[in-house]
């Protein structure tokens, strides 16, 4: 049986469908009409066959309401520049960071994956200020889409790696294990396949006119967006499970601060991640047309829970200094590893962490080598008189020297190796 609907003249379709099958209610075009006329469900000849002819040509926009709808120059690009530029900013103090204590032999990689994340970010606000003045353009709000929805993926794995570092540091005898090690690296690839599975939903949803392949793809969102909000809550049960069960040896420590404080900071992050991605998950089961959205389409609830979310982790990670907090020497394989090279918590001023080719007296260097030999006790302490000397020779290096991380300074209380004069 043979439909034909036209829309202004200017588009037409002609369908012959088979019994049973399901015919897409509706198509929007770019300049916002409407084909309609056809109804939801029919019951045709078992012997006819299907045939779209039509002036419209994929990608097709979507039928339904997204989160923060279509951008507008008058609204959006505002508020996404300001997202823009403080990305930028955190960009900028991760890679600083990563420089710094790379240039005084600690590595932390993470700083990078961060600056990673920063940049990711700053091409999906880019490419959604250039979808807000081409509101037509559907590639580039297809681009606009799934830039927003990988990005936080980054952040997510960042958590599971400081929760398996704590477990490891609580639970040294069995945490340490290759099982333990190769389900982590399995649950890693599944947050990769799971990921490439809603990218290619997401994308084939706006090239398919197809009632059954529009469904599957909304399964496989559904199934990833629900994935996606167990996997920014994982690290909270690993840390419920480190602290529930009983240790069978003290706790080996790693990195700079209290270890109280390296909990508290990834419970709050994860929170948070786990706050926007259930919501995210939330709005894909409660789905409105495009036409009627819901409030919790709005724009403001978009920025909320996607930018704002992101932006308070990327800034709280740079000052917290996760890059000395989480930091491990580099080649750990199994326990112990974790407190190799740790120095003893000893009261060492801060230009005595400083490190450099060009410290400009023979006393700092004396100094310095005297805490890390451990001969505190041994030789005059520093006089007043030197340690003016010292902030007047150094004052200029320490806001930014500071921030790196010394590779024998890992482990050492950040609060006492860093009292000031």
């Amino acid at each position: 049986m043979n439909y034909t609907s036209s829309v202004n003249g200017s588009s037409s379709i002609n369908i012959t469908t088979q019994a049973n099958s399901t015919v897409v209610p509706s198509v929007t075009n770019v300049t916002g009409s409407t084909i309609s006329g056809l109804s939801s469900t029919s019951t045709l000849s078992p012997t006819s066959t299907t045939n779209l002819n039509t002036k419209l040509s994929a990608p097709y926009p979507p039928t339904t309401a997204g989160l923060g709808g279509t951008p507008t120059t008058s609204l959006d690009v505002p508020i996404t520049s300001v997202f823009l530029f403080l990305f930028i900013v955190g960009a900028i103090a991760h890679m600083i960071i990563f420089k710094l204590n790379m240039k005084h032999g600690t590595k932390f990689v993470l700083s990078v994956v961060l600056f990673g994340f920063c940049m990711a970010r700053i091409t999906a606000c880019t490419m959604r200020l250039v979808w807000s003045t081409q509101r037509s353009n559907i590639p580039v709000a297809i681009a606009a889409q799934i830039l927003v929805q990988v990005g936080v993926i980054i952040l997510f794995i960042i958590n599971l790696i400081f929760a398996q570092r704590i477990l490891r540091a609580v639970h040294p005898l069995w945490a340490w294990r290759k099982p333990f090690s190769v389900a982590f690296k399995v649950y890693y690839a599944s947050i990769i396949l799971m990921l490439i599975a809603v990218i290619v939903s997401s994308i084939q949803s706006f090239f398919a006119l197809s009632h059954n392949t529009r469904r599957i793809d909304r399964d496989v969102q559904l199934v990833g967006g629900t994935y996606f909000a167990m996997v920014a809550f994982m690290p909270i049960p690993i840390l419920l499970v480190a602290y529930l069960i009983r240790q069978q040896t003290p706790v080996e420590k790693f990195g700079s601060g209290r270890f109280r404080t390296k909990v508290t900071t990834l419970v709050f992050s994860s929170g948070l991640l786990t706050l926007g991605a259930a919501f995210r998950a939330g709005t894909n089961f409660l789905p409105r047309p495009i036409k009627d959205p819901a409030w919790y389409h709005s724009k403001a609830c978009f920025y909320l829970f996607n930018f704002t979310i992101e932006i308070i982790i990327v800034y709280l990670y740079a000052i917290m200094r996760v890059d000395r907090r989480f930091v491990v020497p580099n080649g750990c394989h199994g326990p112990g590893d974790y407190s190799r090279g740790r120095m003893k918590d000893m009261d060492i001023p801060l230009a005595d962490t400083l490190q450099g080719n060009d410290w400009r007296t023979s006393r700092i260097e004396e100094r310095k080598n005297r805490y890390l030999s451990g001969n505190t006790l041994q030789g005059s302490e520093v006089t007043p008189s030197e340690k003016r000397k010292i902030w007047r020779d150094e004052w200029w290096r320490m806001p930014f020297e500071h921030l790196a991380t010394p590779p024998e300074a890992v482990g050492v209380s950040m609060g006492r190796r860093t009292k000031t004069f």
